[in-house]
Formats: C-alpha cells, sequence, structure tokens
C-alpha cells in the first residue's frame, strides 16, 4: 500500500513540539515501512517548508502561513492542494489525519480519507466540562461528516466520539495504539532511584497536574524519601488565562513548602525519555481527559508500576490492581496511598511492573497493531 498520515505533530528534530499523537503515527509509519508499505507523513504547521526521509518514511512539512483573514479556510486549502499534487505523482492510495480542530474541513482529496479519534477539542471540553467554541465544534464536525472510516484508540473514545458528533452511519473501528517493544528494554525491576515519581507529557490542566503537590505533599508524610519530576512542555491554563501551568504549579509547591521535593526539566528530546523513565520508582499520570495515553503504556513496557486514572479510556490500559493502579486524579488521599503502597512495597513493585509489561505485550505491540491497521485500510482502498 502506498499510505498518507496528515497530523500537527511528529517526534523529529526538525519539527516543533510532539507529544502522544505524534509518537503513536510514528510508532505506525515506522512499523508500516518494515512491512515494505510506502509512507508519506505530512507534518503541518511548521517553520518552513522541507522534505526529508526518516528511516525510510518520506516527510513533508508545511510552513504555517499567515494570513490577513479566513486562516481557518485558506490555510487548510492551501494544506490541500499540497497535498493533492502528492497524491498524485506519488500514487498515494489512502490518507489519514486526525479529528482534533477538524484540519480537514474543508479539505476534498480524490483518495479515501480516515479520521483517527486522537481527541477532538468537543470531546475534550466534554471531559472537562467546559465550555467549547461553536466554530470549533462545527470544523470538527464538518471534517467528521467528510470522512470515509474512523479509527478509534479506546472503545471509550470511540463510543464517546460517536455520541458526541451523532456519528450514525459509519462503524469506528476500535484499533489500539501500539509501541515498539524492541525500543523498550525490559529493564531489571530493581534499577530505579529510590522515592522518584515521575510524570512525563504536556504541563496543562487536563492532564491532572495541578493535583500533583496536594498528593505529593501526602506521599512525603508517608514516605520522606519521595521527590516529583515533571517532565513536558509547559502550556496556558485555560481556566485562568496564565500563561504557564507550571507557574500555578508552582505556587502550589510554595504553599505545601516542597521546593525542595519538585523539580521540572521541561520539554526534553523523545528518544532521551527513556533514561528517565528507567530511574522512575513509579510513573504518575492523574489526567482527566485522554484517549488512551502513551505516556502509560510506554512506562508500562518498561516494567514500571504506573498510577493513572480511572476514568474510561484508562480502564482498556490497565488492570486495576494486577498491571498498574486506577484513582480518580481527584481523590487525593486514594492516589497517595497508592504511590506510597508502591514505593514501600518492593515485591508489589516489581510484580505490577511485569506484568505490566506482559500487558503491552499481550495489548499494545506496535507489531500486532500494524497488522490491524494494514487489513483495515485493505477494507477502505479501492
Amino acid at each position: 500500500m502506498n499510505v498518507a498520515f496528515l497530523t500537527p505533530e511528529y517526534p523529529h528534530e526538525k519539527t516543533n513540539h510532539s507529544a502522544g499523537i505524534g509518537s503513536s503515527i510514528k510508532n505506525l509509519v515506522q512499523a508500516l515501512v518494515k512491512k515494505q508499505h510506502q509512507i508519506t507523513v505530512f507534518v503541518y504547521g511548521q517553520k518552513k517548508d522541507e522534505i526529508f526521509k526518516d528511516n525510510g518514511v518520506r516527510v513533508h512539512l508545511i510552513k504555517n502561513k499567515d494570513y490577513a483573514y479566513g486562516k481557518w479556510y485558506f490555510y487548510r486549502k492551501h494544506i490541500q492542494i499540497y497535498i493533492n499534487k502528492v497524491i498524485e505523482t506519488e500514487n498515494i492510495q489512502i490518507i489519514e489525519a486526525p479529528d482534533w480542530t477538524g484540519i480537514t474541513a474543508f479539505m476534498n482529496f480524490k483518495i479515501p480519507l480516515v479520521i483517527r479519534l486522537h481527541g477532538s477539542d468537543t470531546y475534550f471540553c466534554y471531559l472537562e466540562k467546559r465550555k467549547q467554541k461553536i466554530k470549533n465544534f462545527w470544523f470538527e464536525k464538518l471534517a467528521i461528516s467528510k470522512a470515509t472510516a474512523y479509527i478509534a484508540p479506546t472503545d471509550y473514545a470511540g463510543k464517546l466520539t460517536k455520541e458526541l458528533f451523532n456519528i450514525k452511519t459509519k462503524e469506528i473501528k476500535t484499533i489500539h495504539n501500539g509501541v515498539a517493544l524492541d525500543r523498550f528494554d525490559k529493564y531489571p525491576t530493581d534499577q530505579y532511584d529510590d522515592g522518584l515519581v515521575l510524570y512525563f507529557g504536556t504541563l496543562i490542566r487536563k492532564k491532572g497536574v495541578l493535583e500533583l503537590p496536594v498528593i505529593m505533599d501526602r506521599v512525603i508524610k508517608q514516605y520522606p524519601k519521595a521527590h516529583l519530576l515533571l517532565i513536558g512542555d509547559d502550556a496556558s491554563d485555560i481556566s485562568t488565562n496564565s500563561p504557564s501551568t507550571w507557574t500555578l504549579i508552582e505556587e502550589q509547591i510554595k504553599s505545601y513548602s516542597l521546593e525542595l521535593k519538585v523539580s521540572y526539566l521541561g520539554k526534553v528530546p523523545y528518544e532521551s525519555m527513556e533514561k528517565y523513565i528507567k530511574k522512575a520508582h513509579v510513573c504518575v499520570f492523574p489526567t482527566y481527559a485522554e484517549t488512551l495515553g502513551m505516556v502509560t503504556i510506554e512506562s508500562m513496557a518498561m516494567q514500571k508500576a504506573v498510577i493513572n486514572s480511572n476514568i474510561g479510556w484508562s480502564q482498556e490500559l490497565i488492570k486495576d490492581g494486577e498491571s498498574g493502579f486506577l484513582v480518580h486524579p481527584s481523590n487525593h488521599s486514594e492516589y497517595a496511598s497508592k504511590i506510597v503502597e508502591v514505593l514501600k512495597d518492593n515485591e508489589l513493585r516489581k510484580t505490577i511492573g511485569v506484568k505490566a509489561r506482559e500487558r503491552v505485550e499481550q495489548v499494545f505491540d506496535i507489531n500486532k497493531k500494524v497488522v490491524e491497521n494494514i487489513a483495515f485500510f485493505k477494507t477502505i482502498i479501492k
């Protein structure tokens, strides 16, 4: 097959910020290349136009453009025109795009369009119980309506998206995102920094990071060696209009006198994250809004005990009490209790870590997921 992906992010030194969408796409496209398929990735919103190869994947960076008015329409049409030329010259058979912002709302392709439900603004607004801009809903609704088919990373994300956009005529296929297990060795479960609690991902309210200072305050009272390390891009906060979520976290850190117990590294290269995960005693992701959560399965792949949210999608990642723990982010006492339980009980930590890796091998191995994706794409290509 000859498959293209349109995305706002893709992990590479030449691209802008990349997070879960980018890593899940990169895992898939590299697995497709290994299966001898031709893959093109179009990354929009970039600093410049450029074309390069990344381990057999043809990557097109599409420069962000400013317009006097109507950028929401004209930039989309610019992307469409660019992609359609490449589709014709390279004989691309199918293209995939995310639901976020409804990027394909005004685009028309002569080949099938698959929308993968990485998480729309509509989806996240619903989960966060915040008001959505009407135009954002209609962009996403239009994009969804024009798709040939849909893929969801979890049953939960698929069912909720189907309800929110009133999708009636087409099935939503669930195919979990996968990780390349050869990238994540089975690190010895007895190698870690005592008390290191790790969060990595974007610092943004919906990820539950503002719950962490109060949780850590309770953890440290029971396990004084505990310390929290935060890694990831800082984001603005939509609720307070603060340009920095880290600033809000810092205020809480000071109020609990945790200055010596919490550190923030900022963003680190995607390829460097493994060494930080390796050092973690326990990984925490108290998120309120997600579709799957690549950071969770990457941590599990490295045999780390994970304390996650217990909302919807997370129940498809972790078997509570067996391959990790699921706790609501607002339940600070219970969340702290589970962290302390792992920190104090080496046998529990080791058992959970081994089961976590087994869970990833069974459900999230990219070598299995790529076969599912290929089979689904082949049902759509005419």
